[in-house]
């Protein structure tokens, strides 16, 4: 009981924060940039949104191929359907409760499969231990191709904290900020030594030798030179989505690579930020592609056809793969010589 109240507190949070955030990047908007955001969404060449919504789910699916290497060495050989149906709703039920999508993810595919689903949930640190290094990797190949121009957009950012309207020097400001992560520092290091041993710390310390088992099993794969290749695929996938998606507004459509990984590298955060990324994502991309001369009101525009062209295809796919499991599974479940 007291579980479910936890998530349904942790659900309403979270969705609060988008709906605010939502409501923030429209609020900001100058009259001017409204009627930019206006005439971008009724402008825009939706028709384009569906080759992006097709290479996310081409993805989707390379995702379920790398998730069957990682099931090899458990000693099961899953369908390729199965595994795909299950990745899928995984997304799927992301969307309703906050880290739900996993469970069912494993469960789904336990059930169908005959496959233990604590083993599989190993198989989700190594998924996920691989995510993080390519998102790292990718912020960092977004600096190092426009250092100049995140550099510019970071100074100005800096400068917007430390000095007032009158180019005066925010002396308190700063000190406070200093003054408060020292504080948090102290007391987080305080506390790590007095509960050393507590359920947490150890949980803590679970989790990083998990991270560090996932990291060193890929070395061990059957077809680990498949498995990255899958992973690079990936990821180029959504690069190419981003890509296309510039070409269904004409105030984006300028718009080249170094944006893209710039759309993948923050948006990615900000998918984490809130639930299904709602109000998170739309503001990030707002905020960010002012840096490329595009006015925040068809920026905010962009965000949002970019936000349902990737929730879009889950919530599709999703409750087609709700239908189809069964249809698919049917005969393992007949009790042979019996008709249904």
């Amino acid at each position: 009981m007291k579980k479910k109240v936890i998530n349904t507190l942790q659900y309403i949070f979270f969705l609060g924060l988008g709906i605010f955030l939502l409501w923030l990047s429209a609020r900001n908007l100058s009259p001017e940039n409204r009627r930019y955001l206006t005439d971008a969404l009724k402008n825009a060449n939706y028709r384009l949104v569906l080759p992006a919504m097709l290479l996310l789910m081409v993805s989707h699916y390379i995702r379920a191929l790398r998730w069957k290497i990682l099931i090899r060495p458990l000693g099961h050989r899953p369908s390729a359907n199965n595994v795909f149906f299950a990745t899928i709703l995984g997304y799927f039920f992301n969307l309703l409760v906050p880290r739900l999508g996993e469970v069912m993810k494993c469960t789904i595919l336990a059930r169908h499969e005959k496959i233990p689903a604590d083993k599989l949930i190993g198989t989700m640190v190594t998924e996920r231990v691989c995510d993080f290094i390519c998102l790292v990797l990718i912020i960092i190949i977004t600096v190092f191709i426009q250092f100049d121009a995140i550099h510019q957009y970071a100074s100005a950012q800096l400068n917007s904290l430390m000095y007032d309207g009158r180019g005066r020097f925010r002396i308190y400001k700063i000190a406070a900020i200093f003054g408060i992560l020292a504080v948090v520092v102290i007391v987080l290091a305080g506390l790590a030594r007095v509960f050393a041993t507590s359920k947490f710390v150890r949980s803590i310390k679970k989790i990083l030798k998990g991270i560090m088992t996932g990291i060193t099993s890929i070395k061990h794969l059957e077809n680990k030179w498949l498995f990255l290749l899958y992973t690079f695929s990936i990821w180029m996938l959504y690069l190419l989505s981003i890509q296309i998606g510039f070409y269904t507004m004409e105030a984006v459509s300028h718009l080249g690579f170094k944006a893209a990984f710039s759309i993948l590298s923050f948006g990615s955060l900000a998918m984490l930020a809130t639930q299904g990324g709602i109000g998170a994502y739309q503001y990030t991309i707002q905020k960010l592609l002012p840096l490329y001369a595009v006015a925040e009101g068809p920026a905010l525009g962009f965000g949002w056809i970019l936000w349902i062209a990737q929730t879009g295809i889950v919530i599709f796919t999703g409750i087609l793969c709700l239908l189809l499991l069964p249809v698919i599974n049917r005969s393992k479940y007949e009790i042979p010589g019996i008709n249904p």
